[in-house]
């Protein structure tokens, strides 16, 4: 997938939240900061977390696999699947986890160690821990309505992937 991640300012990750804001807002019929107070997405728990993330992850994957060219089905299906597997999304990770703040981190380790009652099919069990974690940030800071950030993170990560996969 080559393309730059495209968030080149802030203003592209203002733009971001603020169009996140809104669909939030369009979606569940609820103002967004009520919505926040009644569940704050640092008390969920980072299951529900990584549940959201995993979303998110494949939704940006699908979309930038989709815009890079038509194809048939099963072979999108396949470029996706080779970015949102475990094992690739701890590449990624160790790619990027330096641009995390120590917020992030902590989210991310909440999500890594987080006691999961299901396991992973065709990773190890470190890749499947690293891979929630992950999923569990993006959530995170969806949930947040920091989508930008969840964006930046995410093409960051796809880009380097690319980069050594090369």
């Amino acid at each position: 997938m080559e393309k730059s991640i495209g968030l080149d300012s802030v203003s592209d990750l203002n733009l971001a939240d603020q169009i996140t804001k809104e669909f939030f807002d369009m979606m569940t019929g609820k103002d967004t900061a009520a919505w926040k107070e009644k569940m704050p997405p640092s008390q969920m728990s980072p299951l529900t977390l990584a549940f959201m993330g995993d979303c998110i992850f494949d939704l940006v994957v699908r979309t930038i696999v989709v815009e890079s060219g038509n194809a048939p089905v099963n072979k999108l299906h396949n470029r996706a699947a080779h970015y949102v597997k475990a094992p690739s999304q701890m590449v990624m990770l160790n790619l990027i986890k330096d641009e995390f703040t120590e917020e992030e981190m902590a989210v991310y380790k909440r999500g890594r160690n987080a006691k999961s009652y299901t396991s992973a099919k065709n990773a190890s069990i470190i890749e499947y821990r690293v891979a929630t974690g992950f999923e569990a940030l993006i959530g995170y800071l969806y949930l947040n309505r920091q989508f930008g950030r969840a964006l930046y993170l995410l093409h960051l990560g796809i880009e380097r992937f690319d980069q050594i996969e090369k």
